[in-house]
């Protein structure tokens, strides 16, 4: 937590709290404007140019004075809103600033007692109170309800009265219980009776909405900017149901669009967590593209929802190192001895997950195994890291594979395979009507079909088309005949060397004429998110850091990671501020870079980017 105060010589000084013991501080609540004062503008000491946001300076460093405070705090000038880490933190720990706050000053700049004054009667200064827009945000709702004492000011800086005073008139504005008002514990209240709370109260992003509701309802959650209020409501909805549920690590949102695989889907819930005398082991088995991992998604979260008593942790498996590194983050979710020693032995840190693991009833879900993680070519057996090393020995827990290897599969669960090939032509039409935002009419029903066949039927393209389509406003025949000019182009980026499993039924050439097609589409309307895929193209897949990715302003690269997220082409990890990328797709956008000449230059810049990112 940073604070403010003002030194000796009239200087702004902005103190880092993190680590340490945390000084009486005074807190403002306020509605944002255009002019602000935002925390580079306090750093670079330029603070003074923004008059609304100096305004509110000058008023709570001069108010907390009064009241015996040193030190205040306001959020435009303390948090860096665009280290997306930073604000989903600060977002998450809000509620609990506002209630540690030894004064809480809510700053009215549309309630002007000098206009009020003179002749005026009470219901004049009242009429003016009631319109106040403080009332009508999100954010003010916990800025309301949280600290132990709220006081209340004009824009002229005069006092008007405190929560406890003006209890009833602002129980009659917004309709929060006289009880709620008077620092009663919100646990006495139901979790629907909060959220009514602020059913009648806006926020300029979508999803503030829900994300001020966390403090509120005693949820912590990640935020993802750019997911849509839908999306931010269906995982609180989930945090809410799972509150007082086992530990868990899902880094990845769940699919509401999940569809085409429930035959499977009920395959693997039938066999999990059944009376087993042993740890269950299930393998999915797949090409690239068909699904593997989000049905394995749907399944963790299924389970996380439908047992509350399982813990459930997901093992990116690609490598051993991501395995190792997947397995502390788990020992750090449940305090594991030695996980947050910079020097611990991490073979010992995962040793003791593991044991720790077994003695829980859990779900294992190891991602994107290969043969080479099994048990590493080129090295003796007594040096290789055997799966086996990192699996629990427990009938409370199963695990679940994904690998696209048969022969891994079936070493891993030889009695559990299950085998994922391209959809049906029907599930694949389910699966573009469920992710198009405008119904297909009969004739492109007719249409869609020909489409399908022509992206194999792979849901990986699937969804990459319907994503293109959803962002360019494209019909299903004009994306065919645009698909048919990229088809060619796709060809000439297409890899002859590679091995012969993505060669199988046209995979990699189905994934790169769709990239190809939404590749030329977010050129024309954001240039700086289709330079980002190249740049990803130069490091691995998986948990990209958005510090990676640079732009022109933090506003610019925000908007270019939701045009990508648009279009499908990224996964978000809401846990971290990180992106993946699909196999595939990666592959593709690298394959390209070679054949155009440009994979050197890429991946010069990238290196650039990541050293300029370390050091700053």
């Amino acid at each position: 937590m940073r604070l403010l105060h003002f030194d000796a010589l009239g200087r702004l000084i902005l103190t880092d709290f993190r680590g340490k013991p945390i000084p009486p501080y005074a807190i403002l609540s306020h509605r944002w404007s255009d002019s602000e004062t935002l925390i580079e503008e306090i750093l670079n000491e330029k603070y003074k140019e923004r008059e609304e946001g100096s305004k509110k300076l000058q008023f709570c460093s001069k108010q907390a004075a009064q009241d015996g405070l040193q030190y205040f705090w306001i959020d435009t000038c303390c948090i860096d809103r665009w280290d997306n880490n930073e604000r989903s933190k600060a977002i998450n720990s809000m509620f609990q600033w506002y209630r540690n706050a030894a004064r809480c000053y809510v700053f009215l700049s549309d309630v002007l007692l000098s206009a009020v004054t003179g002749t005026a009667t009470c219901s004049d200064w009242e009429a003016s109170f009631r319109k106040s827009e403080w009332f009508t945000r999100g954010w003010t709702l916990q800025e309301l309800i949280a600290p132990v004492s709220v006081e209340f000011f004009s824009r002229e800086g005069q006092r008007i009265g405190d929560r406890a005073s003006l209890d009833q008139l602002i129980h009659e504005i917004t309709d929060i219980p006289l009880a709620a008002l008077r620092n009663c514990p919100l646990d006495q209240f139901s979790t629907s009776e909060r959220r009514r709370w602020v059913e009648n109260r806006r926020t300029t992003e979508d999803e503030d909405i829900v994300y001020c509701l966390l403090g509120v309802l005693g949820i912590s959650m990640p935020i993802t900017y750019g997911e849509g209020k839908e999306s931010a409501l269906r995982r609180l909805q989930a945090e809410v149901e799972g509150a007082g549920s086992a530990l868990s690590i899902i880094p990845f949102s769940r699919n509401e669009s999940f569809v085409g695989r429930e035959l499977q889907l009920a395959e693997l819930e039938a066999k999990l967590f059944s009376d087993q005398q042993t740890t269950t082991m299930l393998a999915i088995v797949g090409p690239g593209g068909t699904g593997k991992s989000q049905l394995a998604l749907e399944v963790a979260h299924r389970t996380r929802l439908k047992n509350k008593d399982c813990s459930v942790f997901w093992i990116d498996a690609s490598d051993k190192d991501s395995i190792y590194w997947s397995y502390a983050s788990v020992a750090q979710k449940l305090s594991i001895p030695g996980c947050d020693d910079d020097q611990a032995y991490i073979k010992q840190v995962v040793k003791r997950c593991v044991a720790e693991v077994s003695t829980r009833q859990c779900l294992l879900i190891f991602d994107n195994v290969e043969a080479t993680t099994v048990r590493p070519s080129g090295l003796p057996t007594t040096q290789a890291a055997d799966m086996v090393d990192f699996l629990p020995h427990s009938k409370l827990c199963s695990v679940v594979f994904t690998t696209t290897e048969r022969d891994t599969a079936e070493a891993l669960a030889p009695q559990n395979v299950i085998a994922l090939h391209e959809l049906t032509p029907d599930m694949a039409l389910r699966m573009l009507q469920n992710r198009l935002t405008t119904p297909l009419s009969y004739t492109e029903q007719q249409e869609a079909m020909r489409l399908l066949k022509e992206l194999s039927y792979l849901p990986l393209a699937v969804v990459q088309a319907a994503a293109c389509m959803n962002a360019s406003s494209m019909t299903v025949q004009q994306y065919q005949a645009q698909l048919d000019e990229h088809k060619e182009a796709a060809l000439n980026y297409s890899d002859k060397s590679s091995s012969g499993k993505l060669r199988e039924s046209g995979v990699s050439n189905t994934v790169a004429a769709t990239l190809s097609l939404s590749l030329s589409q977010i050129r024309y309307s954001n240039a700086v998110a289709a330079d980002y895929l190249f740049l990803v193209a130069c490091v691995d897949r998986k948990d990209i850091s958005l510090n990676l990715l640079e732009a022109a302003s933090p506003r610019a690269r925000e908007d270019a990671i939701k045009a990508l997220d648009r279009y499908a082409l990224v996964t978000r990890r809401p846990a971290e501020s990180a992106l993946d990328v699909h196999r595939l797709v990666h592959h593709a956008l690298r394959k390209r870079l070679q054949v155009e000449g440009r994979l050197q230059e890429y991946i010069q810049r990238t290196i650039t980017q990541l050293l300029w990112s370390e050091e700053g």
